[in-house]
């Protein structure tokens, strides 16, 4: 399987020019054993490399067979007593070990008269060459540090003879071949003919060469990076071992693909392997036993009918647990599939790998896998040449279609799958018709898109779909320890499991308390279509809303507020303008306390009948200005206005700090009449805000009114253009606002909002300081 590079991402063949690779001392085995070996290998049509040079010319390896190993998939280093006397050998040997670590290519070690332990601890005529290669490169750092490379290259390939990964194989000069394939067989090494050992060589070469690669992807775009990554968990552990890895995410990040690459990376290296694709849909529909006749089949070639699935397991154990398997689970969601298929490392033999792919993290870790690894989606200059090659059969893109081809890779989010949907719907289609279709998705996402990012939330128990759906719908974006109390006040103290299973599933993301609530855009989406779905047509009858349009148009149609769940408190506004058909109970909805103290909408609506709620603290009727004061620190305030009719005007907003007077600048609709605006007034922004624009001037009063506890003005002035003072007057008599303050939890200290001015004396106060003066006078008169 040939790595290979474009310039702007990494794809993948699997077709290779040689089918093995001959590293041989040609005075040694030329006309003899490598001789014999190659005219084995190409009789039986198995393609091979052999340089058929008599003299290597010059010290270093041709670009020609460079490439000629990279285009190899088995390697055959023959061993022989002058072979580290050649510094082109040496060179092939490094370059080879290279790719078998990095590319997963197999590599055969064959020792022709030769002890394994000489090659790998450089001993007798191996010690012998590297000695004279290093006088004569003693006096050339780049030449040493060549020298080392060889050095540790022998070591690798020598291990190999002993190592799982590779059979290795041991040609004793008495006439006979010692046959050493795996640790189980050393022990009885028959003496056999030249001619039967290379026949060994041949009929294993040819069992690796028949195996069929999976398909991958038309266009792989992205794996050399990712599999990488995988390998490097893959290599964890000693070949000695068995080895199980998680691979986990959300539908159509590419995790089935990806499993397939690293299949067919590291397959030669296995004696059996089975990719068991579409475990969940598979196991649903026929049964796992059916898996595991599979199984058994692919692995040991084995043909058996099971009755039920405790038959399986221990046929399972017995058969594979001597076996150096490939086993890869492919989408994975119940620990039954598990336990049936892979119940234990004990079930397979030294060396084995086990790949489970899955959308519940959960899994991974309830059967004891801890190495796992969170598939991520492509990165945007993946993701653009995947859509090209998808859109146009081309990594060239023809004029004017740039712009619209970053909005369709921005829409995909980076799901290899979103790509693949799209660029296929729009292959040959105008910009006018892509313009199209994508307006049509941000409405509507496409059924194939929906089917795969639903299975997650089938998953779900009734309750966790419910909490998934709030958060689509309602809560991405807002702070999670805020949201949390919101969950919790409705769910109750499970709200903290059901938020872990949406976490272990990938359908949100690692809930932090102080962090911001996150999940995929395209996560998001499918949430809010499973509520659209539930009534297409009628947005009223959904139980969600968090379009302002919807919202406008159920309460246009009368809705009964009241029997949908909420409305998201990251909605900036709702503007229900001339909404006369508003019901009262939507109106209490729209001004419930709980609604507002969750969010900062800004709500527009037609005045009601019920005047300005309960839980304002402190409502005025008739007056043009309402004012509050605060100190120690600055106050959560929520603002509602009746405004009366045939009013031209705005809400003013001014703030008093020992004398220095600034207006925040609060933007609003004004100009409704006979409407309710209500809306936080969000002051520690505008100080914020302030602070930026007025400097230190401003900062160090506000600051210093704060620290010494002194009391801050706040007047809210409703404001009117071109009306004379009686009109003025006259309009203000049915004009309504009021006042309430966002007080913290278990903040049992003094109020620190008050809704008279502490600085003016009162009718009380007046008349003790005039008679205490009228004591005073008397007293002197006297």
């Amino acid at each position: 399987m040939a790595m290979q590079s474009s310039s702007s991402s990494s794809s993948i063949s699997y077709v290779f020019k040689y089918q093995v690779f001959l590293s041989f001392r040609g005075s040694d085995t030329r006309y003899g054993f490598t001789g014999n070996l190659y005219k084995a290998l190409t009789d039986k049509g198995i393609h091979t490399f052999i340089d058929d040079s008599e003299l290597q010319r010059g010290d270093e390896i041709t670009p020609s067979l460079d490439n000629a190993i990279e285009e190899s998939r088995i390697f055959i280093p023959v061993f022989s007593a002058n072979y580290a006397s050649s510094s082109f050998c040496l060179d092939e040997l490094v370059h080879i070990i290279h790719l078998y670590k990095q590319n997963g290519r197999l590599v055969l070690p064959v020792f022709f008269g030769v002890d394994p332990s000489h090659v790998r601890h450089h001993r007798g005529s191996y010690g012998e060459a590297l000695a004279k290669h290093e006088e004569r490169f003693q006096h050339n750092t780049d030449h040493m540090e060549r020298l080392q490379k060889w050095k540790i290259a022998l070591t690798q390939a020598a291990n190999l003879s002993g190592d799982h990964r590779s059979p290795g194989y041991e040609y004793k000069l008495t006439g006979k071949i010692a046959f050493n394939q795996t640790p189980d067989l050393s022990s009885d090494c028959s003496q056999r003919y030249e001619y039967d050992f290379i026949g060994d060589i041949v009929k294993y070469i040819s069992n690796k060469i028949n195996r069929v690669p999976l398909h991958v992807a038309n266009y792989p775009v992205g794996f050399k990076f990712r599999i990488q990554q995988v390998k490097l968990l893959l290599d964890k552990e000693t070949n000695k071992g068995v080895h199980m890895v998680g691979l986990y995410g959300i539908g159509g990040l590419g995790k089935s693909t990806l499993a397939r690459a690293i299949y067919n990376f590291i397959g030669d290296q296995f004696d059996g392997l089975c990719f068991l694709h579409d475990v969940r849909e598979n196991s649903a529909k026929n049964n796992l036993k059916h898996l595991q006749e599979k199984l058994l089949l692919k692995t040991i070639g084995l043909e058996i009918k099971l009755d039920h699935v405790s038959e399986g397991i221990p046929i399972i154990k017995e058969r594979l647990c001597r076996k150096k398997i490939l086993l890869i689970l492919d989408d994975v969601d119940n620990m039954n599939q598990l336990h049936a298929l892979a119940g234990g490392l004990d079930w397979f033999g030294r060396g084995s790998r086990v790949i489970i792919t899955t959308r519940d993290k959960h899994l991974l870790s309830s059967h004891g896998i801890k190495s796992t690894h969170a598939v991520e989606g492509l990165n945007g200059t993946e993701a653009l040449e995947l859509l090209r090659w998808m859109a146009f059969k081309s990594d060239k893109v023809p004029s004017g279609y740039e712009d619209i081809l970053n909005r369709a890779v921005a829409y995909s989010s980076g799901l290899p799958l979103v790509i693949e949907v799209v660029g296929s719907n729009l292959f040959g289609k105008s910009i006018e018709k892509w313009k199209s279709t994508l307006d049509g998705y941000d409405k509507i996402p496409n059924k194939e898109i929906q089917k795969i990012l639903k299975v997650s939330y089938d998953a779900l128990e009734e309750e966790e779909q419910s909490v998934f759906l709030d958060i689509a719908c309602c809560f991405k974006g807002c702070g999670w320890a805020d949201v949390k109390d919101i969950l919790h006040a409705h769910y109750g103290h499970c709200i903290t499991h059901h938020l872990e299973v949406l976490a272990e599933k990938s359908l949100i993301d690692r809930w932090e308390y102080d962090g911001c609530v996150g999940l995929h855009d395209l996560i998001e989406d499918m949430g809010k279509e499973v509520v659209r779905q539930e009534s297409p047509k009628e947005p009223g009858e959904r139980s969600r809303l968090w379009c302002q349009d919807d919202i406008v148009h159920a309460l246009n149609e009368n809705t009964s507020l009241e029997e949908i769940r909420g409305i998201p408190p990251n909605l900036e506004e709702l503007s229900a303008y001339k909404c006369e058909s508003l019901s009262s109970s939507s109106r209490r909805m729209l001004t419930s306390q709980k609604l507002h103290e969750a969010g900062g909408t800004e709500f527009y609506f037609p005045n009601g009948t019920d005047g300005i709620p309960n839980w304002f603290e402190h409502q005025i009727r008739g007056q043009s200005t309402i004012t509050f004061w605060f100190r120690k620190k600055i106050p959560s305030i929520t603002y509602i206005l009746l405004s009366p009719e045939h009013w031209l005007g705005y809400p003013k907003v001014n703030i008093f700090v020992n004398g220095y007077e600034i207006e925040i600048d609060i933007t609003l609709k004004f100009g409704i009449s006979d409407h309710t605006l209500l809306f936080d007034l969000k002051l520690e922004e505008h100080n914020k805000r302030l602070r930026r624009i007025y400097g230190i001037k401003y900062e160090s009063e506000m600051d210093k009114a704060l620290l010494e506890n002194e009391w801050i003005r706040v007047e809210l002035e409703l404001k009117s253009f071109n009306l004379s003072e009686e009109e003025k007057n006259e309009m203000l008599r049915s004009a309504q606002m009021g006042i309430h303050v966002l007080k913290e939890k278990n903040n049992a200290e003094e109020e620190n909002v008050i809704f008279t001015d502490p600085y003016r004396e009162t009718k009380s106060q007046k008349k003790r300081k005039q008679n205490m003066f009228s004591i005073l006078m008397e007293y002197n008169e006297l």
